[in-house]
Order: C-alpha cells, then structure tokens, then sequence
C-alpha cells in the first residue's frame, strides 16, 4: 500500500546517491546535491520511453519548466527506475535540456519514498510510482500521488497542476510552431525574436518535407516563415514582431 500525500509531507527526502553520467562519465549525486538549499520540484515515473510518460507527463514539465523557474523553482528533476544511460539518451530524444534527469537504477529512492512497486506482471521488475512533489531545502512542502490501481493513472500529477499550485496566477505558455526553411532570413529572424524573449518553439523545416505546395495548404501563404501561436496562424517575420510588440 502507497503513503499518502499527507503522511510525507514536512518530511525530508531519502538520502540517496545515485549513479548518473552528466556529460558522459560517470558521478555520484547526492540527495543534498540535488536538493539542499534549493525549491525543487520532482516527478517521477514507471520508466523511460513507455507511452504515458514520453507522450505527456515528460513533455508537458518541458514545456512549463521556464515558467516554473519564473515561479521560484530551482531546478525540475526527472526521476526513473532506469540506469543512466537509458536516461540519458530519453533526455536527447525527448530535447528536455530544461528538465535534469536522475537515474535511481537500483529504485532506492523510490523505496525510501513508499513508492517502490512491483510491476513484475507487465516484465518491469520494480519500479516507481507516478507521483510529483515540490521539496524546498530538502523538505517535502507538497506531494501529488496518482491513485493507487492495476493501471497507470495520470491525473494529478502533472506539469500543470503543480504550477496551479505554486502560482495559481501563473500562466502557461501557448504553443508555438513555426514553419521554415533553410537559409531564410527571415526564418532567422523570427526565431531571433522568439528566443530574445525565451519563448519555446517547435520548428519544422522545409528539411523535413514541407515543401511550398504543403505550406500553402496549411496556411494559405507561400511566405516563409509562417508561425502559428496557440493553434493561430500569426504569419511572418514582420507579423510576429507585431503580436509579439503587443503580447
């Protein structure tokens, strides 16, 4: 049976060290170097590269953890019964440079947590609970745990509902597309604009197969760039220096 949210909270975390490999050799992190000193918010998951947590839960932190730095956060710490290197290259594939990826590959932090399980049916071994908390200097101030159940619930969890909960004023990011093409000064300058303002976006090239005829078709215009903010089309360098004047 899980601990619940109230039963840990005001406590420390586990001390633990764990086996990480930042820049590719190996280091020893510690709980205190990880959390003393510092507001840090921890999710954690059943394992790397399965469908909820690279779909979702991951992604959703990456997305909101300028933000959460915005709200007094630390650092955004990812945490998985997985050893280093598979965390390491789930980091690269998923390109969460905002997010710090721990790997408790022998699960002691997850056991010292309560949040150890067996998922040995499904040929997991044991793994973490989904859960997500914020801890300041060492102390947990506020824990989220799914409920407990035979599946892999995601409900409070989330990115969101811990930024509801450290600022509930505090908004979310819409997301930003961009269409380019290599080469395009003003693709350039558009991403320019977006970055002076640290603004997250995800690019997708004429690299990738847009051709003009499949730009058009998206968006009416045969101009590059073209920028949707928030499901709306915005349109090029000149219009988004516009929005972004005015946002």
């Amino acid at each position: 049976m899980l601990p619940s949210a109230e039963s840990l909270e005001g406590k420390p975390v586990p001390q633990v060290t764990f086996k990480a490999r930042p820049d590719n050799q190996w280091r020893d992190l510690t709980s205190d170097e990880l959390f003393k000193g510092k507001t840090v918010v921890v999710f954690s998951l059943p394992g790397a590269y399965t469908p909820t947590c690279s779909s979702t839960h991951l992604p959703r932190y990456n997305e909101l953890a300028q933000v959460l730095r915005e709200n007094g956060v630390d650092d955004i710490l990812c945490l998985s019964v997985n050893d280093a290197f598979v965390m390491n290259e789930w980091k690269t594939g998923q390109e969460a440079e905002g997010i710090t990826f721990v790997p408790d590959g022998n699960g002691d932090f997850a056991r010292g947590m309560g949040m150890l399980v067996d998922k040995r049916d499904l040929g997991f071994g044991m793994r973490s609970w989904r859960y997500s908390m914020l801890v300041r200097d060492g102390v947990i101030e506020k824990m989220f745990i799914e409920e407990e159940g035979e599946d892999d619930p995601f409900k409070v969890s989330d990115a969101d509902t811990m930024l509801r909960y450290i600022n509930p004023e505090a908004r979310a990011p819409e997301p930003i597309v961009m269409f380019s093409r290599p080469g395009c000064p003003f693709c350039a300058r558009a991403k320019a604009a977006l970055k002076e303002r640290r603004l997250r976006y995800t690019d997708i090239s004429q690299d990738q197969k847009i051709t003009s005829g499949v730009l058009r078709a998206i968006t009416g215009r045969m101009t590059w760039p073209q920028v949707f903010i928030g499901g709306r089309l915005i349109g090029g360098a000149d219009e988004l220096d516009a929005h972004l004047a005015g946002a």
